[in-house]
């Protein structure tokens, strides 16, 4: 008689059945590592106070979820990284002056509230450093709507305010622009000579660390080409019915389009699974924000962020409306 072949030998686990060899650690590092470029223009520009709000912010968001996760009795999660890269996120997105402690405040908010309340990495519906950077939009208006120049300025640089708060404010009043899109001050734009919050400003460099995520498959084409795509027909059109609207390439090079296009409308947790649903996210996203900054243009003229934060909660809409069926199946 044939030995009895063990009860869980032919047993498998749900399918894929094969691993691509990343972890959430890896993923993240990567992430980091894209977005040093970044970093480093902020302190061109920025100086002293770029060092000290991604630090400040990075230092928080550690100690906050090391002190949630010991709270809830579970396992220690700051060395996937993912904590650090919501510091420095954001970070990214606040102004050059903005007090040390209200940065503390808004990672608090960011790691306790919109992170580990809903259970840690993965059980997230919005993204963190967005929810943190809301925020602080709301409870310091003042503090997050105030603008230092930057360090390195040309006689054309933007100065006063942001390139986005400058054109709201001159729409209300009917004055004419203080400055306009020719060649060196687009050029400006790309670069990051301007004002702005401290990680958004280069596009050069989000671009740069864009190409490492890409190259490294950390991220898809799927929501930045949808995101981008959607904002310059919008803008396109937008030119042809307004003789107040800015040229396309203003609304791609300024605000925080290009990092929220490339770094945050790209995260895995809050963004829908499948490559169909990733493209309505991203066309969400790019006619959202350009509605906020040609339509609503308030007090928040920029968008990128509640674009996001709003598309977050329709992921799971969007996972739902576009699943995928098993083979065999009809609808």
């Amino acid at each position: 008689m044939k030995p009895q072949a063990p009860d869980n030998l032919l047993l498998v686990s749900s399918s894929p059945h094969t691993h691509s060899g990343s972890s959430v650690s890896r993923i993240m590092a990567d992430v980091l590592i894209a977005l040093i470029p970044a970093f480093a223009a902020a302190c061109w520009f920025f100086g002293w106070n770029a060092v000290r709000l991604t630090a400040v912010c990075v230092a928080a968001c550690l100690i906050t979820e090391w002190l949630c996760r010991k709270a809830m009795r579970r396992a220690n999660t700051i060395a996937d990284f993912s904590a650090a890269v919501t510091g420095v996120l954001l970070a990214f997105n606040l102004p050059p002056d903005l007090p040390s402690w209200m940065a503390i405040a808004g990672s608090v908010v960011a790691i306790a509230i919109a992170k580990q309340t809903f259970g840690g990495l993965g059980y997230n519906p919005f993204n963190p450093a967005l929810i943190g950077r809301a925020f602080l939009l709301i409870s310091c208006t003042g503090a997050m709507t105030t603008w230092s120049a930057s360090n390195w300025l040309s006689p054309d640089a933007i100065t006063t305010a942001t390139p986005l708060s400058l054109v709201k404010e001159t729409l209300k009043t009917g004055d004419p622009l203080p400055f306009t899109m020719t060649g060196p001050m687009t050029w400006n734009f790309f670069i990051g000579n301007m004002n702005g919050c401290i990680g958004e400003v280069s596009a050069a460099a989000i671009l740069i660390g864009a190409a490492y995520l890409l190259i490294r498959r950390v991220i898809t084409w799927h929501v930045p080409v949808a995101f981008i795509g959607t904002v310059i027909i919008y803008g396109l059109i937008h030119m042809t019915c307004s003789a107040n609207a800015m040229p396309v390439h203003f609304h791609l090079l300024s605000g925080g389009l290009m990092l929220g296009a490339f770094f945050m409308a790209t995260d895995m947790v809050t963004t829908p699974i499948t490559h169909i649903g990733l493209i309505i996210f991203g066309i969400g996203c790019g006619l959202l924000t350009m509605i906020i900054r040609t339509v609503i243009n308030g007090d928040y003229p920029d968008g990128v962020s509640f674009a996001i934060l709003v598309m977050n909660a329709f992921t799971p809409l969007i996972n739902r409306a576009c699943k995928r069926l098993p083979f065999g199946r009809k609808k």
